[in-house]
């Protein structure tokens, strides 16, 4: 199965890799981790749109509750984005990367 994230790959090793064999310069780790991050932030907003880690009232913690409430969307998006997410990350990548040759 291919992964969402299709111009890159990470490597069991933990070495970031393009699909070409060749691997990733510093500026395109920059990049990639920029676009990861655009799309995990997208992602916590959707998750906090639809209500994700949000508790019933009857077991409600709170204001407490709602600020850890928010980390934990953070860390869902992040795992998210970082696994393919929806492929904003590889759009935003492979439009940065494209530009960045200009």
């Amino acid at each position: 199965m291919e992964r969402t994230l299709q111009t890159v790959m990470i490597a069991a090793a933990g070495t970031t890799i393009v699909k070409s064999g060749q691997p990733l310069t510093e500026a395109g780790r920059t990049l990639r981790d920029a676009a990861v991050g655009l799309e995990a932030q997208f992602l916590s907003e959707m998750l906090k749109a639809a209500r994700f880690g949000k508790a019933p009232d009857a077991f409600g913690g709170g204001a407490g509750e709602d600020q850890f409430a928010s980390l934990l969307r953070d860390s869902h998006a992040r795992q998210l984005a970082e696994a393919g997410g929806i492929g904003l990350a590889e759009q935003i990548f492979n439009m940065l990367k494209d530009s960045s040759h200009d």
